[in-house]
């Protein structure tokens, strides 16, 4: 499976056309997704008249999910760039990112558990 990282310029087919986005192939075994709002500067009403099933792509990654590897790509950042309204490395969507470096969850919550039982038990008397 190919690695893909945000900013990256692809090459895809669309293989799927809904009313909230394009379902693009990049390689064998990953997808991805151009929602309606990143096909074009402007409104789209409908998909079908911009793009169309087995068209070719070239398409910009926008975002990929920590978690669960979706990819969120962009037809629009191409456009931006081809009609220099802004220089070529302004990133223009936000991103948000998980901080895994934390320690919370579960295992970091256990390590309190005894103590917190501990004192539970007091409050109430036992």
């Amino acid at each position: 499976m190919t690695t893909y990282h945000i900013g990256q310029k692809l090459c895809g087919r669309v293989t799927g056309i809904q009313p909230y986005g394009a379902f693009v192939l990049l390689d064998d075994y990953t997808q991805g997704l151009i929602h309606i709002s990143e096909c074009k500067s402007g409104i789209v009403h409908d998909l079908k008249h911009e793009l169309r099933i087995g068209k070719p792509v070239v398409v910009t990654v926008l975002d990929i999910e920590q978690y669960n590897k979706k990819i969120s790509l962009s037809l629009r950042q191409e456009d931006m760039h081809a009609s220099q309204v802004l220089p070529k490395n302004v990133n223009l969507r936000k991103h948000f990112w998980t901080n895994n470096h934390l320690n919370y969850g579960f295992s970091a919550i256990e390590k309190h558990r005894e103590a917190w039982v501990k004192e539970a038990l007091t409050r109430i008397g036992q």
